[in-house]
């Protein structure tokens, strides 16, 4: 009899797995876009880019949801400024997330976890699994465009739920460019390939603070570390984001929302990066959601394209008005047919954009490059590519038609 009672229980047990399941199938059919969020290491700023991107694609015009699974340091309620308890209301059986701002809903255990936030959510591996199928499976999500999933650091629970239980999802890796992190990135990146889980690129954080009283850059946390991981591993190096204490400020005082209208170097490295996850992940894309390398080039097909490139000692110089000399390459149909050197004339606001305009060139390549030079080399008609690293000519051209030119943060933003 005992033995009666406990197939019974063990096929209940099945029977509620299976219904769970075809729950999730049945949610997951009403979310195009699915975006993990995750980082080998804590501290890199991994849940703020996660708050902040949702925030971003919210404000486009998406329809967005961010899951916060990171169950034992939620982060995201804080980081929008969601004070309180969170009562979670019901609808037709399932639990409604709450709505943040328009277009954007949030779920996190935080919301549900009482006035207590600093309680230590103590859970072993089946209890926070059955807790992250739940956030999808009992939760009423909106049809949504994306849903931008929150991960705790590393390679737990956690993110190889999500890889099961969301087989479509797709990683953003977060790192800073010291070597301690970039070790365990390369977990993360050796995680995703494993599970069989698509990167969409990575994301170098703290890369670097602009001293307020020079205007140098300092290299906190040396600097290339996420660009030369991204090219060593065949993935896409979303944006190298500077140190700006002002998104740590708005953190701390739960209003990352209000980021997108401000104007420093951050934010727009960071909707660079928007825009290229955009392009990544939809099917028809808008021209002017289009990333930096497939602009530009649409306009020439068939024709010649001519590339500057800014040279010293026989590559790539980090500023384009400090070169020695300029590399013209003229391609066709996708391949290099030849290139010529030329000796710029003296560096003076407006030259150097009009004598390229002069000599047929179609596109710079840059390491960096000021606003208003960027402005008026557009007005010639040149396409500016920025944040390009240091290599031949050649290199850089075949990997920009090769759509696998790794660019960073623009080394001159005057």
């Amino acid at each position: 009899m005992a033995s009666q009672d406990h197939c019974s229980h063990h096929e209940s047990q099945e029977d509620k797995h299976a219904l769970q399941d075809a729950e999730i199938r049945e949610q997951l059919k009403h979310i195009k876009n699915k975006i993990l969020v995750m980082s080998g290491k804590g501290g890199v700023g991994k849940s703020s880019i996660a708050a902040y991107l949702a925030v971003s694609l919210a404000k486009k015009g998406y329809k967005v949801g961010l899951m916060d699974v990171d169950l034992h340091g939620p982060s995201i309620p804080r980081l929008l400024g969601m004070k309180g308890t969170l009562q979670v209301s019901s609808r037709e059986g399932k639990a409604m997330p709450v709505q943040f701002i328009k277009n954007l809903e949030v779920i996190s255990i935080e919301s549900l976890m009482g006035e207590n936030k600093d309680l230590a959510t103590i859970w072993r591996g089946p209890l926070k699994i059955g807790v992250i199928r739940q956030f999808i499976s009992d939760i009423d999500w909106s049809d949504l465009d994306y849903l931008i999933i929150d991960s705790p650091p590393g390679t737990g629970d956690e993110p190889l739920t999500v890889a099961q239980t969301i087989p479509d999802a797709k990683a953003v890796i977060v790192t800073t460019p010291q070597e301690i992190s970039l070790a365990d990135v390369r977990k993360s990146i050796n995680f995703c390939r494993q599970v069989h889980m698509d990167i969409l690129g990575i994301v170098e954080n703290m890369s670097g603070l602009m001293c307020p009283h020079c205007g140098k850059r300092i290299d906190l946390f040396k600097s290339e570390g996420g660009r030369l991981t991204a090219k060593k591993e065949g993935l896409t190096l979303l944006a190298s984001l500077p140190i700006e204490p002002e998104v740590v400020n708005r953190g701390d005082l739960g209003r990352l929302d209000d980021l997108a209208e401000r104007t420093n170097p951050f934010n727009q490295e960071f909707q660079k990066m928007v825009e290229t996850i955009i392009h990544l992940t939809s099917k028809e894309v808008p021209a002017m959601t289009k990333p930096d390398n497939s602009q530009g080039l649409e306009k020439a097909q068939g024709d010649s394209v001519v590339f500057a490139i800014p040279m010293a000692a026989g590559k790539l110089c980090s500023h384009f008005g400090h070169c020695d000399q300029f590399a013209l390459v003229e391609t066709r149909d996708g391949e290099i047919k030849g290139k010529t050197m030329h000796t710029p004339p003296p560096h003076e606001p407006g030259v150097l954009p009009r004598w390229l305009h002069e000599m047929g060139a179609n596109v710079i390549i840059a390491g960096g490059m000021g606003s208003r030079a960027q402005q008026i080399f557009s007005e010639n008609g040149i396409k500016v590519v920025t944040g390009a690293g240091t290599d031949t000519p050649e290199s850089l051209v075949h990997q920009y038609l090769a759509d696998s030119l790794v660019t960073g943060a623009n080394v001159c933003d005057h």
